[in-house]
C-alpha cells in the first residue's frame, strides 16, 4: 500500500524548490528532489558538515547523488503508506520507466533499534529498456572540495571531512566512478554506510532491511492516537517530527537544512540544524498528543542533562548543538551560493549568545507529563522535580528581564509578554508537579509566586487604551505570538481580553489565510512571509474563540499548500503560495498537527 503517486511535471522538476522528500532513521537524515536526487545530507549527523550539497548550490561541481534516467520524460513521488520509505518512479520518452525506493533503515535488532548512519537506494526496471546513469558527488567542507576516494571490488571508499562512508551496490564499480551509462535490466542495490564490509549479498541486505524498515514505521503509525479526520496528513507530519530528533542523544532539531532564506533575497538566512529548546517543546507536546511519548522521554533525557549543568544563578542558552553544544559561534561559507544562489550561506546560529527568557518555561512544560502519565516506565519523581525548581527559580528571576524574545531580535530587546507568561507557566505546573508528588510546602510556594507573577504581567502587558494585550510590557505593537496566552493557560479563551486579542492579531497580522509572526520592521526590514506556525496559532485560537468554520476552512487551505509529499517549510509567500524557510520545519509539524487535533471531529461522534 502507497500514498497516491504525485506527478511532477519535467517544469518543476528543472526548477530549484523545496518540493523535497525526507528519508531518516534518527541518525542521518537525507533530502530528495522530484527526480530522486539526494541534494541534502549531512554527514555522520544533522549538524555536520553537507556531504550532499546541492541544494545550496556549490561553486564545486556536483554535491549530489542522483540516479539519472536517459531521455528522461516526466516523474512521480510518493512515500509508502505510514512510512518513511520514499518511492520515486522516472519514465522516458520510449516507454522505459525505473522506479528508485529510498530509505534509511531503522527496525529492531538484537534487543535494541538498528539505525546507522546509512543511506539505501532499490532501483528497479518496471518497463521498457531504461538507461540509467549514477551520479554519486559527494563534496567536503561544505562544498569546498571533492571527496578522495578509494574502490575495492564491489565498493568505493569516500573521505568525507567528518567520516568516511563505504559504497556498496551490485553495480560496476566503475560505472559508478566514472558516471557511465547502462541498461537497467535488474534491480541494482546500493548501500552508503560506516566504512565496514557488508557481510551479506547487498540485494538481500536492502531486500531484508527494506521489509524491517516498512515493519517497524508501521507499527509506530499504528499506535498513533490520530485525530478523525486528516489522518494522512497528520501521519506524514508525525514521521517527520520523528526524523528530526538525533537519537542518541534526545536533542530535535528545528528543521534538517540551512540558510534557505525565508523570503525571496531576503538575507534572513539562518542555520536551523541545532536543538532549539522551545521548538522542541512544541514537538514534544505535538507527539504527545498523538501517544508518541518515547520522542518525549528521550528529549527529557537532553533536557535534564543541560539542567544538571546549570545551577541556580546560571542562565540557561535557548539553543545547543544535538550532542550537547552551548555555543554555535556562526560564520558564512563562500564556497557554497545559496538557495538558487541566494545567499548568504551560514553555519552555527549565534542565538545561542541571546537572552530567550521562555525556555525555562519551555523545559518545565515539556517535561510535566513524566509526573502525570501512569503509562511510562520512568515516571518523574521528587529528584527530578527539584532539578526542574532550578528552572522555576530561573524564571522568576528573569520573567520581567528584558530578552531577545522568541522571535530571536537581533536588534532589540524587551520585556516580551509571551516570555514572561512562559516563566509563570514554570512556576504554575512546578505547583502541580508539587501537588501530585505530595509536596505541599513546595506547591503552596509556587502556586503564590504564580499568582504573583500573573498579576505583574497583566497589568503590564494589557493595553488599556488599545484594548488587547500587546507584545512587550507597556508597548503597542501585536505579535503571534499571543496567540499562544489561553494555550499554556494564562488567560481562559473565552475571556473578553483574549477574544479581542485574537481579533486585533488577524486584523493586523493576516494576509488573507495567512499571518505573519510580526509586521513592525526588524533588523532585515519588514517581513515579507507569512511564518507557517503563527497561521495554525490563529486558526486553533479561531476554534477555541467560537470561530470554528472558520477555523476549518482555513486549515483545508493550509492543508492545499503542503508540497506533493504533504510537509511544510517555515514560511510561506501570501502572494503566490511559494514555500520558503528551511526545510521540513517542526514547528509548521507541530502546528497542522495540533489544528488537526482540535478541529477533527470525534471518533466517537463520526462512527
Amino acid at each position: 500500500m502507497s500514498e497516491s503517486p504525485k506527478e511532477i511535471p519535467r517544469k518543476e522538476i528543472r526548477r530549484a524548490s523545496l518540493e523535497l522528500g525526507v528519508i531518516g532513521n534518527g541518525s542521518v537524515a537525507a533530502l530528495i528532489d522530484s527526480q530522486a536526487r539526494i541534494a541534502w545530507c549531512c554527514l555522520p549527523r544533522f549538524d555536520a558538515d553537507a556531504s550532499f550539497c546541492a541544494l545550496l548550490s556549490p561553486t564545486t561541481e556536483g554535491g549530489d547523488w542522483a540516479i539519472e534516467l536517459e531521455d528522461f520524460e516526466r516523474a512521480e513521488q510518493f512515500y509508502l503508506a505510514n512510512t518513511a520509505v520514499l518511492v520515486t518512479r522516472l519514465f522516458d520518452h520510449h516507454g522505459g520507466a525505473v522506479e528508485v525506493t529510498d530509505f534509511a533503515p531503522r527496525y529492531r535488532s538484537n534487543g535494541r533499534f538498528y539505525h546507522p548512519e546509512m543511506l539505501t537506494r532499490r532501483v528497479t526496471p518496471i518497463s521498457g529498456s531504461p538507461r540509467i546513469r549514477i551520479r554519486m558527488r559527494p563534496l567536503c567542507d561544505y562544498g569546498a572540495r571533492a571527496a578522495q576516494t578509494t574502490s575495492g571490488s564491489n565498493h568505493i571508499r569516500y573521505l568525507l571531512s567528518d567520516v568516511v562512508q563505504r559504497l556498496t551496490s551490485d553495480v560496476a564499480t566503475p560505472m559508478i566512478e566514472r558516471g557511465l551509462p547502462f541498461g537497467l535490466d535488474r534491480p541494482a542495490h546500493f548501500v552508503f554506510g560506516p566504512d565496514e564490509t557488508l557481510n551479506d549479498n547487498v540485494a538481500d541486505f536492502v531486500h531484508l532491511a527494506l521489509e524491517r524498515t516498512l515493519d517497524y514505521w508501521r507499527e509506530w503509525v499504528r499506535y498513533l492516537s490520530i485525530p478523525y479526520e486528516w489522518q494522512a496528513a497528520v501521519i506524514r507530519a508525525a514521521i517527520t517530527l520523528k526524523l528530526c530528533q538525533y537519537e542518541a542523544t534526545g536533542a530535535i532539531v528545528a528543521a534538517l537544512t540551512t540558510s534557505i532564506p525565508e523570503s525571496e533575497g531576503s538575507a534572513r538566512n539562518w542555520d536551523y540544524r541545532y536543538c532549539w529548546l522551545r521548538d522542541a517543546a512544541f514537538t514534544v507536546r505535538a507527539l504527545n498528543r498523538l501517544g508518541a511519548t518515547r520522542t518525549m522521554e528521550e528529549y527529557i533525557s537532553f533536557a535534564f542533562n543541560l539542567v544538571a549543568n546549570n545551577n541556580d544563578s546560571t542562565e540557561l542558552g535557548p539553543v545547543f548543538g544535538i550532542t550537547f553544544e552551548d555555543e554555535l559561534p556562526e560564520r558564512q561559507v563562500d564556497t557554497l551560493r545559496g538557495y538558487r544562489g541566494m545567499g548568504p550561506v551560514r553555519v552555527g546560529n549565534d542565538a545561542w549568545r541571546q537572552r530567550q527568557n521562555d525556555v525555562y518555561g519551555s523545559v518545565v512544560l515539556a517535561s510535566a507529563q513524566l509526573f502525570f502519565d501512569v503509562r511510562l516506565e520512568h515516571r518523574g519523581d521528587e529528584v527530578m522535580f527539584r532539578r526542574l525548581e532550578r528552572m522555576g527559580t530561573m524564571a522568576l528571576r528573569m520573567a520581567e528581564q528584558t530578552d531577545a524574545g522568541l522571535w530571536e531580535y537581533r536588534g532589540r530587546s524587551a520585556v516580551h509578554t509571551y516570555s514572561a507568561a512562559m516563566c509563570w507557566a514554570a512556576c504554575d505546573r512546578l505547583a502541580h508537579i508539587a501537588t501530585e508528588l505530595g509536596l505541599g510546602d513546595r506547591a503552596r510556594y509556587w502556586h503564590e509566586e504564580a499568582v504573583q507573577l500573573h498579576d505583574r504581567i497583566e497589568a503590564r502587558a494589557w493595553n488599556e487604551r488599545l484594548g488587547y494585550f500587546v507584545d512587550a510590557y507597556d508597548g503597542e505593537h501585536l505579535d503571534a505570538s499571543l496567540l499562544l496566552l489561553a494555550d499554556i493557560g494564562f488567560i481562559d479563551a473565552t475571556d473578553p481580553r483574549f477574544v479581542a486579542t485574537v481579533d486585533a492579531i488577524g486584523a493586523a497580522l493576516g494576509r488573507g489565510d495567512y499571518l505573519f509572526r510580526y509586521i513592525a520592521p526588524d533588523d532585515f526590514g519588514a517581513p515579507e512571509s507569512s511564518f507557517n506556525i503563527c497561521t495554525f496559532w490563529y486558526i486553533e485560537a479561531l476554534a477555541a474563540t467560537g470561530r470554528k468554520e472558520r477555523a476549518r476552512m482555513m486549515f483545508e487551505h493550509m492543508l492545499k499548500q503542503r508540497n506533493a509529499l504533504g510537509l511544510l517549510s517555515e514560511d510561506i509567500a501570501p502572494s503566490s503560495g511559494e514555500h520558503w524557510g528551511n526545510y521540513p520545519q517542526t514547528y509548521s509539524l507541530v502546528g497542522l498537527i495540533q489544528a488537526a487535533m482540535r478541529l477533527s471531529r470525534r471518533w466517537e461522534d463520526a462512527l
